[in-house]
């Protein structure tokens, strides 16, 4: 299947609250992030906020090296209100949705904010790991 001219390929990033930006940095670099893509994702379905996003991305981006043109794409489907009380990661209460998806972030080397997780899927508490749950779509909605 060819994607088409615009297609881009960004690397799995993980998120401001797992790896050090050195050790996320060299795994990316040993899969080939620096040389065979447009730059990484990070925060996929998770709740860490924009802002911390922001910074962690720049920073492994740094350590990660290759070209000046490699930018990343943060998920916010969830972040609005930030990550919640350690150890809590399903479905938990309390978040909101993050910023709007675009590709104007106005913030350099950001080249996206995506709704990557689909707001209201499920982690397997409120329903089947993957399902859609309208409560949990619009706690997330309402915050």
């Amino acid at each position: 299947v060819d994607p088409g001219p615009r297609a881009r390929v960004y690397f799995d990033g993980g998120h401001s609250g797992w790896h050090t930006p050195a050790k996320q940095a060299a795994a990316l670099r040993a899969a080939g992030a620096a040389t065979n893509g447009d730059g990484i994702f990070t925060n996929v379905a998770n709740f860490h906020r924009t802002a911390d996003e922001t910074a962690y991305a720049r920073r492994v981006l740094t350590a990660l090296g290759g070209p000046a043109r490699l930018g990343a794409v943060i998920d916010t489907s969830r972040n609005g209100n930030g990550a919640p009380a350690a150890g809590e990661w399903c479905d938990p209460a309390g978040r909101a949705l993050g910023r709007t998806p675009t590709t104007r972030t106005g913030e350099a080397r950001i080249d996206a904010y995506l709704w990557v997780k689909l707001p209201g899927e499920s982690d397997g508490c409120s329903a089947a790991p993957g399902s859609f749950t309208p409560e949990y779509a619009y706690s997330l909605a309402t915050g």
